[in-house]
């Protein structure tokens, strides 16, 4: 018989040391209680392999895997002779490819919904926003005037199917770069042709064998993730604005506190907004609700989480429960009767917490099947038949609801939905609406500048607090501060994400929140919504006074807690386009190396494009950001004699400001 292996105790976790979210927090105590395991108590246990975190290992063919030591980079080179920065820039670039590629196919899914709605093969969907279609299609040079809708729009599909297909040329959205930025990309051959092709060649030439000099890698890594941010990601958002209306601000209340105990609560988790739309329906059918009612239920309670949670809380006021590393943690509540998913972000671990609360866990797209799930297909021409079903089985479950109810007496209320068409109108009015009093602003110096502050949240740092202390010292600072995704909801829960949290942010930015009307935190939507942020930052190179490219503008971007393919696309396609990127939790790069030297110096110095920055604390990563946007305030020539000085960052560690 073989020898039993000793349990090496684990040492107890403090759960107030892995979020700062109070409802996350209850529901993680409910769920050691219940002996419910989740991510966080994975991570805890799961240590993170030194050589992968640093990208120094290779396993692309059979002759390794190769690990190098991140300690002698130098030293040592894999089987086939690929030396450190060969290794690192494939790892790099093969994240950008499938990063590049969720977004693409995100997008390519939402186009061809457009093409059924305009040649009416799917009628249960329409043109919401005709205003928006019509500026879409002028930006890249279709003729509106004295035409159909019906006719704007299938020229408009055509141009941009050219976005996914086209092998030579330039994607249809370069025509909205600005000129010298385009300039740029155009003499180091970045202009992407067709997200297909730059996504295959970059697939190609990280195969062992082909490219193997770290540079090139880098330029077309860049080209590829320039297709994703102008790109796949450009068409999903501008497409679902056209589509299902482009947002507007809205008050809307976040946290678990928005499950009811007497509803049948249907939450909605994923990224494509065509179910959820579907759904929204569903739950006001009649019928529906008088099956509730029957059931014992007052009424259907729907939510949103993660990144489609953000789309309809834009869109619609939707309420949402929480961000990624929440959504075991709201299954614990055992008050949701179906949690619904369709792409990415989902975690596998979420069917075994389901099971343990009898909560129903629906997949709807035929991408993305869990085992241990239930798969009910969503299908575009009739989408009903999908929702109105999962609404039957969620409200058969709260008729057997048979375990303990606990939910969190906690909703934040924060104001979402700045799309870039309501900056504009918000900043000059219906008449002259435009970014210049933005501009102004910064150039006088009341706005020190603009930071996106973007991305997913991570159990390897504490959940929330990264986002919540950096974004907290950025406002401080007199920095205008624009959301996207999961981190929005970090900010919401915080109470940043009001009008009245202008009291937070420095002299300067106070003045002008007080002034519209705002908050100092704008939350714009999805991950794949920040296409909206290089709308606005061209905004501001075009309407002058900023530079001439997007490298010029006193703005910096921030992931404090990625985890995913898709932010080291999207950082890197902010960096390509000219924004100095910093992430935090982690960097899959070895320090000094000539990799790590291009991307962190060289992609600025060289090629005229941003730079990445990497810390894990969020006092030093505001500190850089502030730092970046004080170089480009200089070289613009209106850096000026400030009247306050900034606390100094180690005195700011030693407050307690949670």
């Amino acid at each position: 018989m073989a020898e039993k292996k000793k349990t090496i105790p684990q040492k107890p976790v403090n759960i107030r040391d892995i979020t700062i979210c109070d409802a996350t927090a209850q529901m993680l105590e409910k769920a050691k209680r219940d002996g419910v395991e989740t991510a966080f108590d994975r991570a805890a246990t799961m240590k993170a392999c030194p050589i992968g975190a640093d990208s120094a290992c290779c396993k692309h063919c059979s002759m390794g895997p190769c690990r190098l030591n991140a300690k002698d980079p130098y030293g040592k080179v894999g089987v086939c002779g690929a030396t450190i920065d060969t290794i690192m820039a494939r790892n790099f670039a093969r994240m950008v490819a499938a990063g590049a590629a969720a977004h693409t196919d995100h997008g390519m899914a939402m186009l061809d919904l457009f093409r059924e709605v305009v040649s009416g093969h799917i009628k249960e969907y329409r043109i919401k926003d005709v205003q928006k279609l019509d500026m879409v299609a002028q930006s890249i040079g279709i003729e509106t005037e004295g035409r159909t809708t019906e006719d704007i729009a299938m020229d408009l599909y055509k141009e941009l199917e050219r976005t996914y297909t086209q092998v030579e040329g330039e994607i249809p959205f370069a025509k909205r770069v600005p000129e010298k930025t385009l300039e740029t990309w155009r003499k180091y051959d970045m202009v992407p042709r067709g997200a297909m092709r730059e996504i295959m060649e970059l697939m190609h030439r990280t195969h062992m064998g082909v490219d193997q000099h770290y540079e090139n890698i880098t330029r077309q890594c860049s080209r590829t993730a320039l297709a994703d941010g102008w790109g796949g990601s450009m068409v999903a958002t501008e497409i679902s604005d056209i589509l299902f209306g482009t947002p507007k601000p809205v008050a809307v209340e976040v946290n678990m506190g928005v499950l009811k105990e007497d509803m049948v609560n249907i939450v909605v988790h994923g990224h494509e907004p065509n179910m959820f739309e579907s759904m929204l329906v569903s739950v006001s059918e009649a019928s529906l609700i008088r099956a509730a009612k029957d059931a014992g239920a007052k009424g259907i309670n729907l939510c949103g989480m993660c990144c489609s949670g953000a789309e309809m809380m834009s869109r619609h006021g939707v309420p949402h429960a929480g961000n990624f590393m929440s959504t075991e943690a709201v299954i614990v509540t055992g008050a949701v009767d179906a949690m619904v998913v369709d792409v990415q972000c989902i975690k596998q671990g979420l069917s075994k917490v389901a099971q343990c609360y009898g909560t129903h866990l629906f997949t709807t797209n035929y991408r993305c099947h869990i085992e241990g799930a239930e798969h009910i297909a969503f299908h575009e021409d009739k989408p009903g038949e999908c929702t109105d079903e999962i609404v039957i089985r969620a409200i058969s479950r709260f008729k057997s609801r048979n375990k303990p109810i606990e939910i969190p007496n906690i909703r934040n209320i924060g104001v979402h939905g700045f799309s870039h068409e309501y900056i504009s109108y918000m900043l000059g009015g219906t008449f002259r609406a435009s970014y210049t009093p933005l501009n102004d602003n910064i150039i006088n110096g009341r706005i020190r500048g603009v930071a996106g502050v973007v991305g997913c949240t991570n159990p390897r740092v504490r959940h929330d607090w990264v986002h919540v202390e950096m974004v907290k010292e950025l406002i401080r600072n007199d920095v205008l501060v624009v959301q996207t995704g999961c981190s929005q909801i970090s900010l919401a829960k915080a109470g940043l994400m009001t009008p009245e949290a202008a009291h937070l942010a420095g002299p300067g930015l106070r003045e002008v929140c007080e002034t519209v009307g705002m908050p100092p935190v704008l939350g714009l939507g999805s991950c794949v919504d920040n296409s909206r942020i290089l709308i606005a930052c061209t905004a501001m190179v075009n309407e002058g006074g900023l530079g001439d490219s997007i490298a010029d503008l006193p703005v910096a971007g921030a992931a404090p807690e990625w985890m995913s393919e898709k932010a080291i696309s999207i950082g890197h396609y902010f960096v390509a386009s000219g924004v100095y990127t910093v992430f935090g939790v982690t960097f899959p790069i070895v320090e000094e190396t000539k990799f790590h030297k291009l991307l962190f110096n060289g992609l600025e110095e060289e090629y005229g494009l941003g730079k990445w920055g990497y810390t894990a604390d969020p006092y030093e990563m505001a500190r850089m950001m502030i730092e970046h946007i004080d170089k480009k305030r200089k070289a613009l020539g209106i850096d000026k004699t400030r009247e306050r000085v900034m606390m100094d960052f180690q005195d700011r560690r030693s407050l307690d400001v949670a």
